[in-house]
């Protein structure tokens, strides 16, 4: 096992790897190279150097993406969170194993392999606003799955979610990290009661577990969910392999949000695949000093945004591992 207690996570965060210094100098001397104008391709340039950086070489690829998605059930969804009720969770991960779902749409796309992962539904989280949704073993293990849930063969990593109620345990997790209001939002679709009792909620859950709230792994382990804390370990498990991550909407970001907070420079490996409609996620992306790399107006989870964000990167490390240098191509450089 990866771990076996928080205190092992806190240790891990303390000894996280860092991009291969050699291989970006030598992506940036590649990219300064190629048969373009200097800064043509724009981001795409900065999103390839980085990718090689984490995979150690000047000519990146992104031809292995994974995508991950946890699945978890909240017991706070007895508060009436959200539109949907809870049986839509179980649903849902049968549709991904039929192929029925957006997210197999866009894995297909990108050739992309597709992993479910159903944690518990049949024994949701305690619903926080009573206290801890977790105890600590069961937070240890939803991390340690998603930990183990990376593959080693992956050169890009996605992890997505399915979870009714799972924005109210986000925004509950977003607002005892950062402080201040306004993190709840309408998430599936509720209407004016529905979110005043997201908000009602989430001030509960804060309230109730408040002498815990100032340790992150402790923020996941009281507010998250299973499958939130699968995302978090999943992109630790990364990092730890030094894998390129791609995250998702909101609730992804929570997740990510937790590590960031214990171990500011955690998520250097991730860049934001997109902006949601979902109304503090623009907020959630500014304090994590992520910018888009899309901004389509989604709002469905199961890591969708993050998965058509493949194809950018994608793009990305085409032109900069496939392109010719000048002296390749017998092309005359630029004074």
């Amino acid at each position: 096992m990866p771990f076996q207690s928080l205190a092992d996570v806190r240790a891990m965060l303390a000894a996280l790897p860092a991009p291969d210094a050699a291989a970006i100098a030598a992506a940036e001397a590649r990219n300064g190279q190629l048969t373009k104008p200097p800064g043509a391709l724009g981001r795409l340039e900065k999103l390839a150097i980085w990718m090689g950086g984490w995979q150690g070489t000047d000519k990146p690829t992104a031809d292995k993406p994974q995508i991950a998605i946890f699945a978890g059930n909240h017991g706070v969804t007895a508060k009436g969170v959200s539109a949907f009720p809870a049986e839509v969770t179980a649903q849902m991960v049968a549709n991904f194993a039929h192929g029925g779902a957006a997210i197999n749409q866009l894995a297909r796309t990108f050739g992309a392999r597709l992993d479910v992962h159903a944690l518990e539904l049949d024994r949701p989280t305690a619903d926080f606003t009573e206290g801890p949704a977790m105890t600590e073993a069961e937070v240890v293990e939803a991390l340690r799955r998603g930990h183990e849930a990376v593959s080693p063969d992956a050169d890009l990593f996605v992890a997505g979610e399915m979870g009714i109620g799972n924005t109210t345990s986000a925004a509950a997790i977003a607002t005892a990290l950062y402080g201040g209001f306004g993190w709840a939002g309408r998430g599936t679709g509720v209407d004016d009661a529905g979110l005043r009792r997201k908000e009602a909620a989430v001030a509960a859950g804060i309230e109730k577990n408040a002498a815990l709230m100032g340790d992150p792994l402790e923020v996941l382990r009281c507010l998250g969910g299973r499958e939130i804390a699968a995302m978090a370990g999943a992109i630790l498990g990364a990092r730890m392999a030094r894998v390129p991550v791609i995250l998702d909407g909101f609730i992804a970001c929570a997740a990510a949000a937790v590590l960031e907070k214990a171990a500011p420079g955690a998520l250097d490996h991730c860049v934001a695949g997109h902006q949601s409609a979902e109304g503090a996620h623009a907020r959630l992306l500014e304090k994590l000093g992520k910018e888009p790399l899309l901004n389509l107006g989604l709002r469905l989870g199961e890591g969708s945004g993050a998965a058509l964000a493949i194809g950018v990167v994608q793009g990305a490390v085409a032109c900069h591992s496939g392109m010719l240098t000048f002296a390749e191509a017998g092309v005359a450089a630029g004074a």
